[in-house]
Order: C-alpha cells, then sequence, then structure tokens
C-alpha cells in the first residue's frame, strides 16, 4: 500500500483546474495518481463554506492551520504527577537529569526524558519553576576555569597514591576557594574524592593564615588522607595545614583544573547559591551550611544516583 501524502500547492492547483472544467472525481484522482476518496475528502474539507468553490490557497491555509492544531499535547500539560514530582524536585535544586533518572528508576513504564524536563521549563509549563532560577547555569552554557601556578610543591599530583588516584576509600580530599568580589572574601571548599561529600567555611579573604584556619574548620572531625590542591598563592601555608591535618598534600599540574574534576564540578554548583561577585563578608556561616545541605543531599549521577550524604555515613 502507498504512503499517504498531503496534497502539495501545485496538486491544488491542478485540482481546481480539472474540477472547474468538469472532470469526474474518478478521473482527476487518476491524473493526480491519488485515490478517488482522498480527492473527495480534499474538496470536501477545503471549499469555501458558504460559495462551495474551491480555491488552491484557501485549501492550503485551512491545511496548515489543522496540521498546527493536531500537534499532540505535551506531557507536561496533562501529566499531574509528573508535574508534581518535577516541580518539588527543582524546588531542591536537582538537575533534570538526576529528576528523570530518579523518576524512571520509581517509574519504569512510565519513563521521561531529561530533555523533556529542560523543553518543559522552557515553555513554562512548570509552575514556580524556570530556568534562571531553578537551574545551575540558569539556562546559560557551561564554561570551563582557569587556574594559577604560583606554588613550588613538594609533592605533586603524579606522586598521589593508588588509592586516592582511584577513590578506593574515604578520606581523600580535593580542596579549592571560591572568590566572591574584588576583596569580598571567599569560600574554602574541600570534597572527598570517593562520596563527593562537600564541606566549605567562609574565609574573610585570600591571606595564607585565613585559608588554614578555614581548613582546620572545614576538615575537623573527617577522615584526612591527601589533600590535592591547585597552585594559588592562598594556600602558602600548605606545610602548616599539613602538620595541623596530619595528610599529604599534592599539587596540580599548572592550568590543569580537570586534575581536580569533583571540586571543580562542586564550586560551579556553590556558584548557584553564591554568584560571581557576591560579597562573602555580609554571608553567615547558616547560609552555607544550608546550600552544602542541599547539595549533599541531592543525588549524583557519578554516584549511581545516590546523595554524597548516604555514600559517606553508609558506606
Amino acid at each position: 500500500m502507498r504512503s499517504y501524502t498531503h496534497f502539495t500547492l501545485d496538486e491544488r492547483e491542478s485540482l481546481r483546474t480539472l474540477h472547474e472544467r468538469g472532470y469526474s472525481l474518478r478521473a482527476i484522482a487518476a491524473i493526480l495518481n491519488r485515490s478517488p476518496s482522498s480527492v473527495s475528502r480534499e474538496l470536501r474539507r477545503n471549499s469555501n463554506k458558504q460559495t462551495g468553490i474551491y480555491n488552491p490557497w484557501g485549501a492550503r491555509s485551512l491545511y496548515l492551520k489543522r496540521r498546527k492544531a493536531c500537534r499532540r499535547e505535551k506531557r507536561f500539560s496533562k501529566d499531574e504527577p509528573l508535574r508534581t514530582f518535577t516541580q518539588e524536585r527543582l524546588q531542591l535544586f536537582w538537575s533534570p537529569e538526576i529528576i528523570a533518572a530518579i523518576w524512571n528508576r520509581e517509574n519504569p513504564m512510565q519513563g521521561v526524558s531529561h530533555a523533556t524536563i529542560y523543553a518543559a521549563l522552557k515553555d513554562g509549563l512548570i509552575p514556580a519553576c524556570n530556568r534562571k532560577t531553578h537551574l545551575r547555569r540558569r539556562g546559560r552554557r557551561k564554561y570551563v576555569r582557569g587556574a594559577t601556578a604560583t606554588i613550588r610543591p613538594e609533592r605533586v599530583i603524579s606522586e598521589r597514591s593508588f588509592e586516592a588516584n582511584h577513590r578506593l576509600r574515604l578520606g581523600d580530599w580535593e580542596c579549592d576557594t571560591v572568590s566572591g568580589g574584588l576583596n569580598k572574601g571567599c569560600l574554602l571548599t574541600c570534597v572527598d574524592r570517593k562520596s563527593r561529600y562537600l564541606t566549605a567555611v567562609v574565609s574573610p579573604n585570600f591571606r595564607a593564615s585565613s585559608i588554614r584556619s578555614a581548613f582546620r574548620k572545614a576538615l575537623s572531625g573527617h577522615e584526612v588522607h591527601t589533600i590535592t590542591l591547585d597552585r594559588g598563592p592562598e594556600f602558602a601555608a600548605f606545610r602548616e595545614v599539613e602538620a595541623d591535618l596530619d595528610a599529604e598534600i599534592y599539587f596540580c599540574d599548572p592550568h590543569a583544573p580537570w586534575q581536580r574534576a569533583s571540586n571543580e564540578n562542586i564550586n560551579g554548583a556553590l556558584r548557584f547559591f553564591f554568584p560571581k561577585g557576591t560579597d562573602f563578608r555580609l554571608v553567615t556561616q547558616e547560609d552555607v551550611d544550608l546550600a552544602v545541605f542541599l547539595l549533599n543531599h541531592r543525588p549524583r549521577k557519578c554516584l549511581d544516583f545516590r546523595s554524597p550524604y548516604h555514600l559517606l555515613h553508609f558506606y
């Protein structure tokens, strides 16, 4: 059986001419290589309702109008459970990919793609949620940060142990700073390589002594075997930090932020809560702890959609 195709404008022009000349429906169908029922339906549906005259341009306009109206209703317009589930998770700042994975695990017969969630956000189909307020990059493209190289390290990342390199144990940390506005303080962030568990502490400035103090606060009570840093000048007191925490500090190669990929990724997530230019002198540790709590309890794709908190405490 031949597949059906819609009438083209040329075919409609020929149909009008043949119809005006008095050709029968079967004769017109034979000339146009169409089914007689298709010709009959085209004349019936697209002729002027008042005059009965068939106009090819008017017929095309009616066809395009019906075509636009017959599109399938978007899923988020009619699936209330999915819409509610997605809205609640977006308000916890989960990504569409995480939301889709958790939904699909709980509803294997009603799966949804993360692309569908992005499209629903773009179309405004999720109440009280939009890309600028609930997505990590606020609808913008991902960017890559650079790195500095001002430290002469005693240990480099190529010398780090097999266990630390392959995330085989808890207690191997990647650390960095998240800067605020000019002379407006920063955050020290520490991420466990295995569990991706985050700790963060406000520092009033980038002085090595302040960062050393922040390290003591951030990693107090946690198991620490190694710490991996970039070569920023704020880590100049790394020997004192090693003594404070009884740990070995390793430095990445210059301009190689991917060697601390977990830390770079979580710093990007923190930027959602503390955008560039934030004055960290006005940010309380309680504000930071709330953001850290949300990130540590959010499922992660790299953890098979378990949360860092779950992996750290039930490992």
